[in-house]
């Protein structure tokens, strides 16, 4: 009789067991919601952490890559390679559109994959693409470097496209945005230059965070050679002013001008910002303040780059190192004089 009994009680357990909610590991969010950021080199996809509870690990780029990245928030998954090429970067496949306008169109998706027995979850599939204006030099693709287009897609709210952009403006007012390419005459080297990084198109929810600005002697943002100006938002360079970050749709900052030493006298310095887009109802955007953090010479990557593009050039006389007509001229007519005197003062 206690035997029945006992076996009675575990299958009741069993049954109960089975009708109690799943322990997820993480919290479930309803996926419908996905940020696309479309940088000049890098496309990085942003979806809330554990959409429908499928964990980092069980979601796949092109179902390829389970290269996720856990950042607050969200998963993000980067495509860093947007090179044409005849193999693809975790599956992204690129389609080129020729034409007065040629524009090079990369895919992806975000799925979720589960190996196991049961499947318990609502499957995931982010598909997204991103298209970039294109002109064709020895066979690659140059993109505009100076801006990107960032795409948020939220579910019954509708999807939202914003450029986000990075300019040299004319002073401390941010009015006025200078046309590229920005020239800088080695007479000015140290004089103040504006940076301002908006978002345009989207809402005021989303703020604009610079993470990191540095700037090369080459246009590769890898370069060994960089002088940091802002470090994990923090000013790193004595002449930098941060006016704004991560309060709003624009960021703005200034810093001196300057050259690499040891280049010629006509060079190019080349300005990286590491920014992205946070969205403010989901997350905390504001940067602790620098003072009560400690600076490191570490930057920490977060986001996609931009790169602005200064020439230093010298002033060049026109006449430096010639004669012109009329000197010329001149120095003829005394030459010829000169020599007449010496040949009538031998006669004499």
């Amino acid at each position: 009789m206690c035997f029945s009994l006992q076996r009675h009680t575990m299958a009741s357990l069993g049954a109960l067991l089975m009708l109690l909610p799943v322990a997820w590991t993480c919290t479930p969010q309803k996926a419908d919601y996905v940020m696309v950021s479309c940088f000049p080199n890098a496309i990085i996809a942003n979806v809330p952490e554990c959409p429908y509870g499928w964990e980092i690990d069980q979601l796949s780029l092109g179902g390829v890559c389970y290269t996720g990245i856990h950042s607050p928030g969200y998963f993000r998954f980067i495509i860093p390679d947007l090179t044409p090429k005849n193999h693809s970067y975790c599956g992204t496949q690129s389609e080129y559109m020729p034409g007065k306008d040629p524009k090079y169109i990369f895919y992806n998706s975000i799925v979720s994959n589960d190996t196991s027995l049961t499947v318990r979850n609502q499957p995931v599939n982010y598909t997204f693409s991103c298209m970039y204006r294109a002109a064709y030099l020895v066979n690659n693709a140059v993109f505009s470097q100076r801006v990107a287009t960032v795409y948020v897609n939220n579910g019954s709210l509708g999807t939202f496209r914003s450029q986000l952009s990075m300019n040299v403006f004319t002073n401390s007012k941010f009015l006025y945005a200078k046309d590229a390419p920005y020239v800088i005459d080695t007479s000015e080297i140290g004089s103040e230059v504006f940076i301002g990084i908006e978002a345009k198109g989207l809402s005021n929810r989303f703020k604009v965070v610079i993470n990191n600005c540095w700037a090369t002697p080459t246009p590769y943002s890898t370069d060994r050679k960089r002088w940091s100006l802002i470090i994990n938002s923090c000013s790193f360079d004595n002449t930098v002013t941060i006016f704004e970050n991560a309060k709003d749709s624009r960021s703005m900052f200034k810093f001196n001008s300057f050259r690499f030493q040891r280049l010629e006298k006509v060079s190019t310095v080349w300005l990286h910002c590491d920014v992205h887009v946070c969205d403010g109802e989901r997350l905390v955007c504001l940067p602790s303040p620098c003072s009560v953090r400690s600076l490191t010479t570490d930057m920490d990557p977060s986001g996609g780059i931009l790169t602005a593009e200064f020439h230093i050039k010298g002033r060049v006389s026109s006449n430096n190192g010639h004669i012109t007509g009329t000197s010329l001229f001149i120095l003829l007519l005394v030459l010829s004089n000169a020599f007449c005197d010496l040949v009538n003062g031998s006669r004499m």
